[in-house]
């Protein structure tokens, strides 16, 4: 008789942004169905991506999976009660896609026998709450090697594990068609994307500084395409700002048509202050499109064998000259940088080897061989 297969919970506090819920269920997704059941916790059914996990067919679970600890007393008392959860329905593992430093959620878990992993998603570390939150946990994913080397010195539960993109929706491909209308673009509009909800972590006033001073070639079209939230204080300061460009700035606010977006650019530019392992950076590169990035963690693992591509956190004069640059390449020069991008994608961030690594962890926490 085959062995049962192994329920795995994901919690997530909600699907509001989206983000973290839909790289969390391509994983899901992609798991092998003949060794895991996998199941869905989270605190709401609001947020515009729920109905997409809804539809999946996973059954869901709408519960909170955290308390307050600040009254220690009364919070294990209610991870106590909350263990009972995880008892009734017998699952196997717990994999936290939580952003915060909570521990509760793992507490209550091993409190009810289970297994319990997290993902190392956020640059943040320091106090009790991580350092409870790690001890507690039977693995770890850290989403890029600074976590991986400086947070938790190459420990044997932690699992180097970058984000990783699905190349099946981000891919080189013509222009859209769709979009070209909607925006007025024509062949010979070059376009600079950036794809972010707006908040300052973001840095979207490092490209724009960079482009007010820029040298563009003579009767050239340029735009700059700002893909997300821009309803935020930021998002209105930012566009202030664009008034004052010499190319035309178009905020498109929230799209759930990114790789469409993606096929227009011709430059991907993420001057981000802070990240882990920047998902749309990764689509960009898969997507065919040239990308420069600030040297932080996480770009600097996806652009190691590019380091030509980053430019120092902040400077809006290296991002300038780099662009410059960028746009003055012929297309064979153009060609082999995109070339060597989709190679680093297909050979060390696809969608296929994350959940390879998921799977190598959870079969060496639940012994499945």
């Amino acid at each position: 008789m085959p062995n049962k297969r192994k329920k795995i919970l994901f919690t997530i506090p909600n699907f509001d942004t989206a983000g973290s819920g839909k790289a969390m269920l391509k994983i899901i997704q992609r798991l092998d169905k003949n060794l895991f059941e996998p199941h869905i916790a989270c605190n709401h059914d609001r947020g515009a991506f729920f109905k997409v996990v809804k539809d999946s067919g996973i059954p869901v679970h709408i519960m909170p999976t955290t308390t307050s600890m600040k009254n220690k007393l009364n919070g294990v008392k209610t991870c106590w009660k909350m263990r009972k959860f995880y008892r009734e329905h017998h699952f196997d593992l717990v994999h936290s896609y939580h952003y915060s430093d909570d521990y509760s959620e793992a507490l209550s878990v091993r409190m009810a026998g289970v297994k319990w992993v997290y993902h190392k998603k956020n640059m943040n570390w320091g106090g009790n709450g991580w350092k409870l939150r790690s001890l507690l946990a039977n693995g770890i994913f850290a989403q890029n090697l600074n976590i991986y080397e400086d947070f938790f010195n190459k420990a044997s539960k932690v699992m180097y594990c970058s984000s990783g993109v699905d190349l099946n929706e981000f891919y080189p491909k013509p222009p859209s068609e769709d979009l070209m209308k909607e925006f007025n673009l024509t062949p010979e509009t070059k376009v600079i994307v950036n794809v972010a909800n707006l908040v300052p972590l973001k840095g979207i006033e490092v490209l724009f500084k960079a482009v007010e001073t820029m040298t563009f070639p003579s009767g050239s079209d340029f735009r700059i395409f700002i893909v997300g939230d821009d309803t935020t204080e930021y998002g209105h300061e930012l566009k202030s700002h664009a008034k004052r460009l010499p190319i035309p700035v178009v905020f498109t606010g929230k799209r759930m048509d990114v790789a469409a977006f993606l096929s227009l650019a011709d430059f991907f530019v993420f001057p981000s202050f802070k990240e882990a392992s920047p998902v749309s950076f990764l689509e960009a590169m898969a997507s065919g499109t040239y990308s420069l990035g600030s040297n932080i963690p996480g770009l600097k693992d996806q652009l190691k064998e590019l380091p030509q591509q980053l430019f120092q956190v902040g400077d809006h004069e290296e991002l300038k000259h780099k662009l410059e640059l960028a746009i003055q390449l012929t297309q064979d020069e153009m060609k082999q940088v995109i070339d060597q991008q989709l190679k680093i994608i297909r050979e060390q961030f696809s969608l296929a080897i994350e959940v390879e690594k998921h799977e190598i962890m959870y079969k060496k926490l639940l012994s499945i061989s």
